[in-house]
């Protein structure tokens, strides 16, 4: 069976993500999207809604999975027998840093490979980051998260 973890902070989830997850489904048996928790970082918005969020976004979708893990995210693999990480690919500076990481986790993760997608053009300006500036910035976030993310004032 192969399995796939998507690592994120999902801070919150974006029509970028989702849209990389969709297209990766013909891929994989089955695909975790799995909230990695760094308890050194701060989050605007907390685990469990974040957790609400994506099993809202993919719920009618059988090959998904939600989850969430603590440590390293080539352990959490293991653990779960994963043999594949997904990530998407923005930019040149999304590539430079994701290779080094897909190398550190090939060999910490026991041989786990990597599978970049690049982001469709419409989604490429599109991070968690930036929508997180929008929403504390008191601006309308609506257009880069899902429909199924009812945000509001924070």
């Amino acid at each position: 069976m192969k399995i796939a973890v998507f690592p994120g902070s999902f801070d919150p989830i974006t029509t970028g993500h989702v849209d990389l997850v969709q297209r990766a489904l013909p891929l994989f048996d089955r695909i975790i999207v799995a909230v990695g928790v760094n308890t050194t970082k701060k989050y605007l918005f907390s685990l469990e809604q974040r957790l609400e969020w994506l099993r809202q976004v993919f719920a009618k979708e059988d090959k998904i999975e939600v989850d969430y893990f603590e440590k390293l995210t080539a352990h959490y693999c293991q653990r779960i027998g994963a043999r594949y990480l997904l990530r998407g690919l923005r930019n040149a500076a999304d590539f430079d840093y994701e290779k080094t990481i897909s190398q550190l986790n090939h060999i910490v993760g026991g041989g786990i490979e990597t599978v970049f997608l690049i982001s469709q053009p419409e989604f490429s300006h599109i991070s968690s980051t930036i929508v997180r500036e929008i929403i504390v910035g008191g601006g309308d976030a609506t257009p880069f998260i899902p429909k199924e993310i009812n945000i509001g004032p924070v």
